[in-house]
């Protein structure tokens, strides 16, 4: 019997077994039962509800966003399916700004194809949300989808791709995480060379493997050492019956998982072994954030292995897109057609995954992008996970990209801040160059935030200021965290006044942060 039958086979066998766990579970820890007060009624349930946690199939979760604060009022956010492909739908999160007629930049957000589903982006799309008018790619589990509906490989991934650009219209942003920055950039290289006027206006790779000979990881070093066969023996499986997608070949979610989790083994023994502890000392808050990350985590998807197996082939065996033999439906992917789109890379120091300098070598394949319309960014502190989810995203990643898309969307804000921010940033960009003569050499890089120097500070660090804002607060003759501390009300509303910030200041706190950093620096 095929492995995946078996693994089918051992859930169904296992459900009786669930189901008894949690209805004894839910009577040892009802309050009228003397035993739920004591430890061992607590160790009974939490061992209980272990059990049922580490033996279920996880189905894919709820998106989960109800409200998005732009400009200090709370926005209501309806996600709705308004494109729809066998294999995605594709997800816009529509809000009603509170200032009617303002019109914020279209991302499309593709999310990666790898075995979690779309909702693993959840927090980076509400962080792109209040500034940002986010569709999300929401991919679906191969082994729901009918034999009937034919194929999909990374052909189709890229034809999804431009199908997509070519749904929202003109003047679109394109944001790719992980695994999709190859197909992404693939897609923009083809609309480019066939002088497609729905040509992104910029794209951002965020930890994606555009060349995985550079700083090689484990991940990377599977794929070196196996030749294509060896994947398709061991790790390619059938669809068991009854599910929609019987006798469809895939690459099973719970492989990939298995995968994942035998990179940190030790870390999620550790996890529940301490979500058993704090079952059992009563502590609902850290318990209920173990639930809500393995309930995302532990949900799966099957990949079909056509689109599986030419991945491999494609990025981690061959390395044709940085070889520049990478094909697109029998023609040549031909990076160096990209001129109109602008090129943001964003790396983690710490990314296991995607090494440092995979994502960057984008640049590298792209030379005909002007250089005041590239940027690569490196976030220190950060593994994979870190790249595009978490706190320093948040702070720190987002107002990157933020900046990146106001510099090059080609409908700027009637507020004039785009020209502002180009003024300053290309002649700023131009006079960052690398040591060599290579195409590469004049990328500006945003590196790990500088010791501040003659007076002034890093302004950086306070949560919702970018480069681009900090060079705008410069060129006023505001450069440290006392000034910004210092600030009265009629000082931020003519500085948000002059600069179109509309309650920006306000609403990030600045000067509460800047007090916190200024008292900081002090001691």
């Amino acid at each position: 019997m095929p492995y995946y039958h078996w693994y089918e086979l051992n859930h169904a066998m296992l459900s009786p077994f669930r189901a008894a766990a949690d209805i004894a579970r839910l009577g040892l820890r009802n309050p009228l039962n003397p035993i739920a007060h004591t430890t061992v009624g607590r160790s009974l349930v939490a061992s209980l509800e272990l059990f049922e946690r580490t033996t279920r199939r996880y189905g894919k979760p709820e998106w989960g966003i109800e409200t998005v604060e732009i400009d200090g009022v709370d926005v209501p956010i309806r996600p709705r399916t308004v494109w729809s492909r066998p294999f995605c739908n594709l997800v816009h999160f529509e809000k009603d700004r509170p200032e009617p007629g303002v019109r914020d930049p279209k991302v499309l957000l593709v999310a990666p194809m790898s075995g979690h589903y779309a909702t693993l982006l959840r927090g980076t799309v509400e962080a792109l949300l209040p500034a940002h008018d986010v569709y999300i790619t929401d991919w679906i589990d191969a082994r729901m989808v009918p034999m009937s509906e034919g194929r999909f490989d990374l052909d189709d991934f890229i034809d999804y791709v431009i199908a997509m650009l070519h749904m929202l219209g003109n003047n679109p942003h394109v944001i790719a995480v992980c695994q999709p920055s190859v197909p992404v950039l693939a897609a923009v290289a083809v609309m480019e060379e066939a002088d497609d006027p729905l040509t992104p206006a910029s794209m951002t790779l965020m930890g994606g493997p555009i060349d995985t000979r550079i700083n090689p990881t484990a991940v990377n070093a599977l794929a070196e050492h196996r030749d294509l066969d060896w994947f398709r023996r061991n790790v390619v499986m059938k669809v068991p019956f009854p599910q929609p997608g019987f006798m469809r070949d895939v690459y099973p979610g719970f492989l990939q998982l298995s995968g994942f989790m035998s990179m940190n083994l030790d870390r999620h023994i550790v996890a529940h072994r301490e979500f058993f502890s704090h079952l059992i000392e009563g502590d609902g808050d850290s318990a209920e954030k173990h639930r809500e990350f393995y309930d995302e985590y532990m949900a799966v998807m099957d990949l079909t292995a056509e689109f599986y197996l030419q991945t491999v082939d494609t990025v981690f065996i061959r390395h044709a897109l940085p070889k520049g033999e990478m094909m697109h439906r029998g023609r040549l992917v031909d990076t160096n057609k990209i001129r109109h789109t602008a090129l943001l890379t964003v790396e983690g120091e710490k990314d296991d995954i995607s090494g440092v300098g995979q994502t960057e070598a984008a640049h590298l394949i792209c030379p005909e992008i002007p250089d005041e319309k590239r940027c690569h960014y490196v976030q220190p502190g950060v593994g994979h996970y870190g790249v595009f989810n978490g706190r320093r995203f948040r702070a720190e990643i987002v107002p990157h990209i933020a900046d990146f898309i106001i510099e090059n969307d080609r409908h700027p804000k009637d507020s004039g801040l785009l020209r502002r921010i180009a003024e300053i940033i290309r002649p700023r960009a131009q006079a960052i160059r690398r040591p060599d003569d290579s195409p590469a050499a004049a990328l500006p890089v945003v590196s790990a935030p500088k010791s501040p120097t003659d007076g002034a500070d890093d302004l950086t660090r306070i949560s919702g200021i970018g480069p681009k804002f900090a060079d705008l607060l410069a060129e006023r003759g505001i450069v440290s965290f006392g000034q910004i501390a210092g600030f009265t009300a009629a000082d931020i509303a003519e500085l948000e006044a002059a600069l179109g910030f509309k309650d920006r200041v306000s609403r990030e706190n600045w000067v509460e942060q800047a007090r916190a950093l200024a008292t900081e620096t002090a001691n």
